[in-house]
């Protein structure tokens, strides 16, 4: 194969390759190997037939078709590797020369990763983040775990905050008197001080008892989620069904041993101090990676397609609609309530689909230069402890396909990684004397 390569730009390149007579021979041997399965030839087994043979008995056009298809694809895939290409979409192919199974000659035009100037990340220096646990956190957690196991008992006496208030509720139009659609329920269960619903509509229910009737206005706020309602006054009319207070479990050894394996409150203390720990490291080590990463792709150069840009664009795109939809929220009413059409929205998010590939471009170019790999061993390691985790059947399967096989093995190249770039950034600088 001979090639030559053009830049087009500093994200596409062209490719000019030539094929060689040895690697036209090969290519037209193994589609006519292909083909005989197909062809029946008098005096052979389906696919025995010699290959002088089985060209006689196949559609010339087709044999040309299914030729070109596997030689340029066995030419540009080596070219690409050759170059070192980085490519981000599917290329454009010109035939130039074709001269049938001995001269070929075709163009490549391809979007890539341009050239990634990367920092000197040896002298980017980041302190460690601590991480402090302290006695009013434990506490905060004991609380919560008190709240869950509150029983709630009813109460005849007018409700106060903290309360659960089992109310009906009915929203009009403060102007018009028109129903709202979705401002309305029946026997709805609401914990009031947990601003859960529209700001100003629980302490309206504060001092009523069962069987107490109130009206009152609202006005929403000018950032509610649905624009239609931003600003709105609308008049809500409530029944109260029935009040509960919470009653509270005594913070005591009782109380450790029915929240878990705890024989004493100090036992139980312990553990929560050490989950609150452990789970406050995880979040203080993914912040410092993602600082220590980001200040290295800031000093490091890369450039970014367009097209792949607007790839990881749809891709944060896709994740928000999701949330959006989990909070019962449209598209379009998101779109709405943040002023912005979907051209802008896209486009606000370019900075950040940016840092994105930048960081992770950046992350695969120490990695190459580190010379780090994740060897066989260490993958099947790492899939028996996954095992032993999840001893599902099922999900035993899922971990050996090959598409989650290769997941585990770019997130270990991840850590590791990341860990070499840890041990630089905390290593002191050295000055000579």
């Amino acid at each position: 194969m001979q090639l030559k390569r053009e830049s087009l730009s500093p994200t596409k390149v062209k490719l000019i390759i030539t094929a060689d007579a040895d690697e036209l021979s090969r290519v037209k041997e193994h589609v006519l190997r292909d083909l005989a399965a197909k062809v029946k030839v008098q005096g052979f087994r389906s696919g025995k037939a010699p290959a002088h043979l089985v060209e006689r008995q196949v559609d010339p056009a087709l044999l040309q078709t299914e030729f070109l298809d596997h030689a340029v694809n066995d030419l540009y895939v080596p070219a690409v590797d050759q170059q070192k290409l980085r490519p981000v979409a599917q290329p454009e192919i010109s035939i130039t020369k074709f001269v049938p199974f001995t001269t070929l000659e075709f163009t490549a035009e391809v979007e890539v990763v341009g050239e990634i100037k990367l920092a000197n990340y040896k002298t980017i220096k980041l302190a460690p983040k601590k991480v402090e646990v302290s006695a009013a956190d434990v506490n905060q957690i004991l609380e919560n775990l008190r709240e869950r196991g509150a029983e709630k008992k009813t109460v005849k006496r007018a409700a106060k905050l903290d309360d659960e208030a089992t109310i009906d509720f009915f929203g009009s139009d403060a102007k018009t008197g028109e129903a709202i659609a979705g401002a309305d329920g029946k026997d709805y269960p609401l914990t009031l001080g947990s601003k859960s619903f529209i700001p100003g509509f629980e302490e309206e229910v504060v001092g009523l008892k069962a069987g107490d009737k109130k009206e009152f206005d609202i006005v929403f706020p000018a950032d509610y989620g649905a624009q239609e309602l931003q600003n709105r006054k609308v008049k809500f009319a409530i029944t109260v069904k029935e009040v509960k207070e919470q009653v509270l479990p005594t913070v005591d050894d009782k109380f450790a041993a029915s929240v878990g394996p705890f024989k004493t409150v100090a036992d139980l203390k312990a553990d929560v101090k050490k989950q609150l720990k452990a789970e406050r490291e995880r979040e203080a080590q993914n912040s410092y990676d993602n600082e220590l990463l980001e200040k290295i792709a800031d000093k490091s150069v890369v450039e970014l397609p367009e097209s792949l840009v607007d790839q990881e664009i749809d891709r944060l795109e896709e994740e928000e609609k999701r949330n959006i939809v989990y909070q019962g929220q449209t598209w379009q009413e998101h779109l709405d309530a943040e002023k912005l059409t979907a051209e802008e929205h896209h486009e606000k998010q370019r900075p950040t689909a940016e840092r994105n590939l930048k960081a992770g471009l950046v992350l695969g170019e120490v990695a190459d230069k580190e010379g780090i790999t994740v060897t066989p061993e260490e993958l099947e390691i790492r899939l028996m402890l996954l095992k032993n985790q999840y001893p599902d059947e099922q999900m035993q399967a899922e971990l050996e396909k090959p598409e989650n096989r290769r997941d585990i093995g770019n997130r270990m190249m991840t850590e590791k990684t990341l860990e070499k770039l840890r041990s630089f950034a905390h290593k002191p600088t050295t000055t000579k004397n």
